[in-house]
């Protein structure tokens, strides 16, 4: 076989460099209108989620009746959420104001043993803590809250909007690209909707296992605030990586401050990892099974890839996006590369 021509040759460069500043320019685009396509990202996200049961619901009563029924279901489970998770977290601050005394003991004898070994922890905490600091520290807060409660009012919205325009915009698509796009988007939207929801069953299920681990493992040390401990750890694991990883390093500061011995926050961190490690990497890929097996390189790097484009939004919708794109590139032979090299698609792959 003879060699590629440098034509050729010229023409492979020219195209992976417009492939790679197309991309630059779209994750660019992206970052830049994060307040706009973050909340459709998700809204797009819980409509796959939910349509089963608008579709159900429609097909016995008014459309605009069923939509309100799920609409509402949506917003209670939400609240529902966000209401365990301020509980578990108020719960552990109200805890910690009221043991501010002996916390403040704690402090202190850890203070006189660093500065001991050249470490001056008042001279830090008086750079990096002093009143304008707190100050800012405040109003970002402020400032979060408010932008978490924007996200979430743009989200519901393109939530409601999309569900009524779900089968419409399936009799358009069906007929792109002389059909054979469309149907190739279709089916992959179709599958990418199932994993989207066996994709969170199992992430579920596996944060409440984890969650209830945690309770009995911190209930078991005498750890307080077991219960409170569990639901923050059920509630983090839907962030994979960065969540078990927060939801270890929280119990185990507060494990140093509440007994007072390295070596125990030590055991207390070995533990609550190893569960993580337990029900992460040996539970969770049993129930998930081929159809969500993903390359953990790919996991990682897309939860830190959109955590920077997106903030904390992203690194939730990261992995669900990273489905999506590799289901959708199953359906057509110039993907399927993609998604045998950072997935494993599935046998029923439909012929064009």
């Amino acid at each position: 076989m003879s060699d590629p021509s440098p034509q050729s040759e010229i023409n492979g460069s020219h195209g992976a460099m417009l492939g790679l500043c197309t991309t630059v320019l779209v994750v660019g685009a992206l970052s830049l209108a994060q307040s706009v396509f973050a909340p459709l990202a998700f809204a797009l996200f819980i409509i796959a989620l939910v349509w089963p049961l608008q579709k159900r619901l429609q097909a016995t009563m008014p459309r605009l009746l069923a939509l309100a029924f799920t609409m509402a279901v949506t917003i209670l489970v939400v609240i529902v959420f966000t209401s365990l998770v301020a509980w578990g977290v108020g719960r552990v601050g109200r805890y910690i104001i009221s043991d501010a005394a002996r916390l403040q003991a704690h402090y202190d004898s850890v203070a006189v043993w660093l500065e001991g070994h050249g470490i001056a922890l008042t001279e830090l905490w008086a750079e990096y803590l002093n009143g304008a600091q707190l100050i800012r520290i405040a109003q970002e807060i402020t400032s979060r809250l408010n932008t978490v409660a924007g996200f979430s009012i743009v989200a519901l919205i393109y939530v409601l909007l999309g569900l009524l325009e779900v089968d419409e915009t399936c009799r358009k698509v069906r007929t792109y690209g002389n059909g054979i796009l469309g149907k190739a988007l279709l089916v992959g939207g179709s599958k990418t909707a199932v994993k989207f929801r066996k994709y969170m069953l199992v992430r579920t299920l596996m944060s409440a296992v984890t969650g209830l681990l945690v309770w009995a493992f911190a209930w078991l040390s005498g750890l307080p605030l077991s219960a409170e401990w569990g639901l923050i750890a059920f509630s983090l694991n839907y962030i994979p990586f960065i969540g078990p990883f927060v939801a270890t390093l929280l119990p185990t500061l507060f494990a140093m401050a509440q007994f007072g011995s390295l070596q125990t926050a030590i055991l207390v961190f070995a533990c609550l990892n190893v569960i993580q490690f337990v029900v992460g990497s040996y539970l969770e890929p049993r129930f998930a099974g081929s159809a969500l097996s993903i390359s953990p390189f790919v996991v990682l790097f897309s939860v830190f890839f959109w955590t920077f484009v997106w903030g904390l939004p992203g690194a939730f919708i990261g992995v669900p996006i990273v489905i999506a794109v590799l289901t959708l590139c199953e359906q057509h032979p110039s993907g399927r590369w993609a998604a045998d090299l950072f997935g494993r698609p599935s046998n029923d792959h439909d012929q064009f």
